[in-house]
């Protein structure tokens, strides 16, 4: 084979894995969206029903909570239940903990490439909202965010008051999938009427 046969098929190579790589990545974003598209219909039904929707008929997750962060314009539906299947459409709720917005310690879990990219963008101070199936918000003050190994960390349930741990993997925008590492965010609630108060 020829020097410039062997640089076109180099080349030709380069592009396809490129445009693989490229669409791969399209698709993940993609199908992210378009989840939160569906799930906001079902959590608009299951608002009006008072019972769990599923987002799509073989779905074995339904919306369980709406998270919003007003300062970074964020809106999700969190889904019922932290799977992997389940984060590839939204954020997850981990049966173990309390019910987003219930008293107790809620863990929320969801990927750092698409629904909690953003929470790189939270620091202390920041308000969350959860608004819950029957259209109850409770507001949540941030108080730290931190960085823990999960091989080794606990993560409490049992609080008197409600609150928040938001969970994602890291470090942000890592080539590599997987790892020990997470970025956790805190959050206890706050009074309705100072959503931005420290307590």
């Amino acid at each position: 084979m020829n020097r410039s046969r062997l640089s076109i098929l180099i080349i030709a190579i380069s592009v396809i894995v490129g445009g693989w790589q490229f669409g791969h990545g399209v698709y993940i974003y993609a199908k992210a969206e378009l989840a939160q598209y569906l799930l906001a219909g079902a959590w608009e039904e299951s608002k009006q029903t008072q019972q769990p929707v599923k987002p799509w008929p073989w779905a074995d997750t339904w919306p369980v909570a709406r998270l919003t962060v007003p300062n970074l314009n964020v809106d999700l539906i969190v889904l019922a239940g932290d799977s992997g299947r389940t984060l590839a459409f939204g954020p997850g709720h981990n049966f173990g903990s309390a019910l987003p917005g219930d008293i107790g310690n809620s863990i929320i879990s969801a990927h750092r490439d698409t629904h909690f990219e953003f929470l790189q963008n939270l620091s202390a101070g920041d308000e969350i909202i959860i608004e819950n199936p029957q259209g109850i918000k409770k507001y949540f003050t941030v108080i730290n965010t931190h960085v823990i190994d999960s091989r080794d960390a606990y993560i409490p349930v049992d609080y008197d008051n409600a609150a928040l741990t938001l969970v994602t993997c890291f470090p942000f925008n890592s080539m590599t999938s997987g790892g020990p590492l997470r970025f956790v965010v805190v959050a206890v609630e706050s009074d309705k009427y100072l959503p931005g108060l420290l307590v």
